[in-house]
C-alpha cells in the first residue's frame, strides 16, 4: 500500500496537519509521500492506492488558485479505484468554514472512493491528534474493504 498527501498551506496550519497525518500513516507502516502542491504532477496520482488532499480555503470558502490543477486532475484522470480523503484548516469566523474542503469532498465522492474528511480550526491542537488517528483509520479500513 502506498499513499500520498498533496497539500498547500499559507499560514503553516495545513502543512502542520499534513505532517501529523503523514506521521500517523508511517506509524501504520504505510509508505507515504508528502507532496507540496508546487511539486504535484497529475500522472503521479496513478502511483498511489491512497491519496489525501490538504488545503486551506481562500476568500469566501473558495479553492486556493494553486489547488485548481489538483482538483482538475481528479476530475479528468481515471481514479475510481483510489481511496481518498480530504482535510483542511480554517477559521470558523468566516461564513464558509473550510469551504475548499467541502468542494474537494463533493468532487472526490464522484470520481474516487472517498473515505473521510477532516476540518481543523486554525492550528492543530492536542485534541485534533485523535481526530487525525481516526482519519488514517478510515483511509486504511476503506483500502482493506476495496482490495
Amino acid at each position: 500500500m502506498k499513499a500520498a498527501i498533496i497539500y498547500t498551506s499559507v499560514t503553516g496550519n495545513t502543512s502542520t496537519l499534513a505532517e501529523i497525518i503523514s506521521e500517523k500513516m508511517a506509524a501504520r507502516d504505510i509508505e507515504t509521500d508528502l507532496i507540496p502542491v508546487d511539486e504535484f504532477r497529475p500522472a503521479l496520482l496513478h502511483n498511489y492506492d491512497i491519496v489525501t488532499v490538504g488545503t486551506y480555503s481562500w476568500d469566501n470558502g473558495d479553492l486556493p488558485l494553486e489547488m485548481e490543477e489538483v482538483f482538475e486532475a481528479f476530475e479528468t484522470e481515471d481514479l475510481d479505484r483510489v481511496i481518498t480523503g480530504v482535510f483542511g484548516t480554517g477559521d470558523s469566523f468566516y461564513p464558509y468554514y473550510c469551504g475548499a474542503v467541502d468542494l474537494f469532498r463533493d468532487m472526490l465522492y464522484v470520481h474516487t472512493k472517498l473515505a473521510v474528511t477532516l476540518k481543523v480550526e486554525l492550528t492543530p491542537q492536542d485534541d485534533d491528534l485523535h481526530r487525525c488517528e481516526k482519519f488514517c483509520d478510515r483511509l486504511t479500513r476503506e483500502f482493506a474493504v476495496f482490495t
